[in-house]
């Protein structure tokens, strides 16, 4: 279940948690032990060996849980580009090294499932009921996420302490997988947007023969095929990142522009095209006149994201 970006709402029937910085995933614990899967369905147990620590605490009961995995920085705050050093890892080898360097959390805060029977058709306040009867069996590592009754200081809180944002939440919601709903509401602190990669720009300087930029964009809607140029992003990279998305991007190499209408010609000069299959977060100042993000900054790759679902955010 997918939240639509908007103002705070307020009033009866809405609760509030923290926008969590992190990783969207869903873990099925059961007497065969925990798998962990990312919001496009990518595998994620062997990525985060945190998760492993469900089985023995909850195995018995069999569910399935929506959460958020989360590296703190030294502040305590979620972050985002900390959660890259633990992404994009399939050994399990490596996943327990970078653990002990960049150990994650998993913040709960939605129940799929219970015993086997399926919990989306329930209202949201009893899915919550139920996790909160879980709460005492969830080990180190993994907390349920707090709710709020006042959105406006809890948002006014994030605001003070450099925190994502927000979500709203009608307690009368039922869960809908896969979908994108107005019953759950993110409100966010700082301007971030999930771009789609539709090709890159090669790189001047020290980035000489490589990746200098990528170029980046949008859907009108969750499933319209045409892509909007939304700019090039080519600050916020590691030398590290920038080789591991040149060769991310190596297979997805086309001889056609993805983007509707063609980039202009001076950001369009010298550029590889790839299929729009990869998404980034990046944050960025303000959104011009003609579209396009001013000033972004890469983040990081987001592999809990559809490339079709990705629009413009307000």
């Amino acid at each position: 279940m997918k939240a639509t970006s908007g103002p705070l709402p307020t009033g009866p029937g809405w609760v509030y948690e923290l926008k969590w910085d992190g990783m969207r995933v869903l873990v099925d614990v059961g007497p065969d032990g925990v798998r962990g899967w990312s919001a496009n369905g990518l595998e994620a147990t062997a990525t985060y060996p945190e998760l492993v620590a469900l089985g023995p605490a909850l195995a018995p009961i069999d569910c399935v849980l929506d959460g958020e995995v989360v590296a703190l920085d030294a502040a305590g705050r979620p972050s985002f580009e900390r959660l890259q050093h633990r992404m994009h890892v399939a050994s399990p080898a490596e996943a327990a090294r970078r653990a002990r360097d960049v150990p994650v959390e998993l913040v709960v805060f939605d129940l799929v499932s219970l015993g086997g029977r399926d919990t989306t058709g329930l209202p949201w306040s009893d899915r919550r009921r139920l996790l909160e009867g879980l709460a005492p069996d969830l080990p180190p590592g993994v907390d349920l996420a707090r709710v709020f009754d006042d959105g406006e200081a809890l948002l006014a809180a994030c605001r003070a302490a450099g925190l994502e944002g927000v979500m709203a939440k009608r307690v009368d919601a039922r869960y809908l997988p896969g979908g994108r709903t107005k019953a759950w509401i993110k409100v966010k602190v700082r301007r971030q947007q999930e771009v789609v990669v539709g090709g890159w720009a090669p790189g001047e300087g020290n980035r000489a023969g490589g990746l200098g930029s990528l170029l980046v964009g949008y859907h009108d809607a969750p499933g319209t095929p045409e892509l909007r140029y939304a700019g090039k992003v080519g600050s916020g990279f590691t030398a590290a990142e920038l080789t591991r998305v040149e060769r991310l991007l190596a297979p997805l190499v086309r001889d056609t522009s993805p983007f509707t209408p063609r980039p202009p010609a001076l950001h369009a000069r010298g550029a590889q095209w790839v299929d729009p299959d990869v998404v980034v977060e990046v944050a960025f100042g303000e959104w011009t006149g003609d579209g396009r993000m001013r000033h972004p900054v890469y983040l990081g790759q987001r592999l809990d994201v559809d490339p079709a679902a990705v629009v413009r955010e307000p």
